[in-house]
């Protein structure tokens, strides 16, 4: 039986481990024209992938000089050992470079949802979320994604201790109107905020679980001059997809 021939490597997956590879054999460091001239890149590509490998943690720069990063170490680390943010980071990113929208995952604090890792759009028309970012339940999707998943007794212990402000016309602030959002959340599996939080910005949320457990949403926040049916069930596969790949 006849075999299918091997596919040919990729070069810029092979340029990065090599990088690393060669970084890790000189634990004294090197700098970027030793990397450049042992291993015949370019200094031009080579400076995008050093600050790339740096950002993700793989590669720390001292000086001049780059050494191997903690990064590394996660590589070996099993899967129930990493940090939530760690876990769901590179999903957040797949859906920011599926959608080139604002993606997020966000987590309960307290009667507010933070954002926990997030990605920004390229595009000139886009909603910002810096990590950190709190803000009530009943105005984000993500925030809507939580209440849905409390008990009802943390329910009521919710709308009885908290006052719902409004941000926008559209913000929904009775109990009656998101326990309907709650309801429909947990026939749709998806939650859709219209400019409830920021006016000209339609936020979505599904949420997400490990082994189970709910443990945060995904998000992605799009200018709804953009956010038509067609973007909206791009958006819900992806999300769906990101959730999936999670649990």
């Amino acid at each position: 039986m006849a075999t299918s021939p091997a596919a040919p490597p990729v070069k810029s997956a092979l340029r990065t481990l090599d990088v690393i590879e060669f970084v890790v054999a000189h634990r004294q460091g090197v700098v970027a024209q030793e990397i450049a001239g042992a291993l015949g890149i370019p200094v031009s590509s080579l400076s995008y992938l050093l600050t790339t490998l740096a950002d993700r943690g793989y590669l720390v720069r001292q000086g001049r000089r780059y050494l191997p990063g903690p990064g590394l170490d996660r590589l070996r680390a099993a899967p129930d050992a990493l940090p939530l943010a760690d876990r769901v980071a590179p999903l957040v990113r797949a859906l920011k470079g599926e959608l080139n929208e604002t993606a997020s995952f966000m987590v309960q604090r307290g009667w507010e949802v933070e954002a926990l890792v997030t990605e920004a759009s390229d595009q000139a028309l886009r909603y910002a979320v810096d990590p950190g970012t709190q803000r009530p339940l009943h105005a984000l999707a993500a925030g809507k994604v939580i209440l849905a998943a409390l008990s009802e007794a943390e329910r009521a212990r919710y709308f009885a201790e908290t006052t719902r402000a409004a941000f926008t016309p559209a913000t929904r602030t009775s109990e009656a109107d998101l326990r309907a959002d709650i309801a429909r959340i947990a026939g749709d599996g998806m939650a859709v905020a219209r400019e409830e939080a920021t006016v000209g910005i339609v936020g979505t949320a599904v949420p997400a679980r490990i082994d189970g457990a709910f443990v945060g949403a995904f998000s992605v926040a799009i200018p709804a001059v953009r956010f038509d049916a067609a973007l909206e069930a791009r958006v819900r596969a992806a999300l769906m997809r990101a959730a999936g790949a999670l649990s």
